[in-house]
C-alpha cells in the first residue's frame, strides 16, 4: 500500500492506478463498518484508494475535533490487510491552504436532520468530498448507510455537479447487541453504552410495527417517543421519518422511507437509521 500525504504525490500516482478506482473516504479510527466498505470496494473494483482526513470544516467550535480519535498506525494495518492500493492522508494545511475560501453548499438538503442540529456540518462534508472526488477521480465511492443524511447530501451533490462516478451505500454494521458501529462509540462508558442501545431498540420497534402493517408516521412517532421517554439519560436530538433523497418528512412510511434517529448519551452524539421494508 502506498501512503501519500500531498496533492502533488497524488497527482503523480493516480494515473498508475488504472481507469477503474474505488474510493473509501474516512476520518480514520477505523472499525468493522469501515472494513465492510473496503471489502465491498475490493470486490467490485480493480483498484482501491482510501483517505484518512479529520476534516475541520465539518466540526463546529463546540464539537469534538480536538479529541476525535486518531489511530493512524492501526488504521494503516486494516487498510493494508484489506488490499487497499493507495492511502491519501493529507494535513488540514494541504487540503485548505492559506487563502482557501470556497465552501460548497447543497442548499435545502444540507439544513435537514443533522444539518439542522449542526449548522455548517454538511457544507464541510460536501466541500471535502468534492475536493477528494476532484483530486482522486474515482469511478466508485463507498459510504455507510448509517450516515444516511450525509448520503442524501452527497447524492444531490453528485447529481448537481455531474461527477462521473457511482456512489454506493453499504449496509450499517452492528455489534451483536444491535449498537451501530461508530468511531465515537469509544467515547462511551460501559454504562452509557447500555443506554445507547435505546436507539437501535427504538428502530427495531418501528421496524416490527412496519412489518405489522402500521405505516402512519404519526402513530410510529407516538410509540417511539414513549419508548425514548423511558430513559432520561438519552437526550433525543431528532426522530424523523423522511424521504431518503430529500430528507423531507413524509406522512406514511412506505417501503424505502428513511427512519432516522440522533441522540446524545452523556457527551456523545450518536446516529442510527433504517429504511422501511
Amino acid at each position: 500500500m502506498q501512503i501519500i500525504h500531498t496533492i502533488a504525490e497524488l497527482r503523480h500516482i493516480r494515473p498508475t492506478l488504472g481507469p477503474e478506482l474505488a474510493l473509501v473516504p474516512t476520518m480514520g479510527a477505523l472499525h468493522e463498518g469501515h472494513r465492510s466498505l473496503l471489502h465491498r470496494a475490493r470486490k467490485e473494483c480493480a483498484a482501491v484508494a482510501a483517505t484518512i482526513f479529520v476534516n475541520p470544516l465539518q466540526f463546529a467550535p463546540t464539537e469534538d475535533l480536538a479529541r476525535y480519535p486518531r489511530t493512524f498506525e492501526a488504521d494503516c494495518y486494516m487498510l493494508e490487510a484489506e488490499g487497499v492500493d493507495l492511502l491519501f492522508a493529507p494535513t488540514p494545511a494541504e487540503m485548505y491552504p492559506a487563502g482557501n475560501t470556497t465552501i460548497l453548499h447543497v442548499r435545502e438538503v444540507e439544513d435537514r436532520l443533522d444539518g439542522a442540529s449542526r449548522p455548517g456540518h454538511f457544507a464541510g462534508v460536501a466541500t471535502v468530498v468534492a475536493k477528494l472526488f476532484n483530486l482522486i477521480a474515482p469511478t466508485h465511492a463507498f459510504f455507510g448507510q448509517k450516515d444516511a443524511a450525509q448520503l442524501a447530501v452527497l447524492r444531490q451533490m453528485v447529481r448537481d455537479l455531474n461527477f462521473n462516478l457511482e456512489l454506493i451505500a453499504c449496509p450499517t454494521i452492528r455489534d451483536p447487541d444491535g449498537l451501530a458501529l461508530s468511531s465515537r462509540n469509544r467515547y462511551l462508558t460501559l454504562e452509557e453504552r447500555s443506554h445507547a442501545l435505546l436507539l437501535s431498540r427504538t428502530l427495531r420497534h418501528i421496524e416490527a410495527r412496519l412489518d405489522e402493517g402500521v405505516r402512519s408516521s404519526g402513530v410510529l412517532f407516538a410509540e417511539a417517543h414513549e419508548l425514548l421517554k423511558a430513559d432520561p439519560t438519552v437526550t433525543l436530538d431528532y426522530l424523523a421519518i423522511v424521504d431518503p433523497d430529500t430528507l423531507v418528512p413524509v406522512a406514511s412510511a412506505t417501503p424505502g422511507t428513511l427512519i432516522a434517529i440522533a441522540a446524545s448519551v452523556g457527551t456523545t452524539r450518536l446516529i442510527d437509521n433504517l429504511l422501511a421494508p
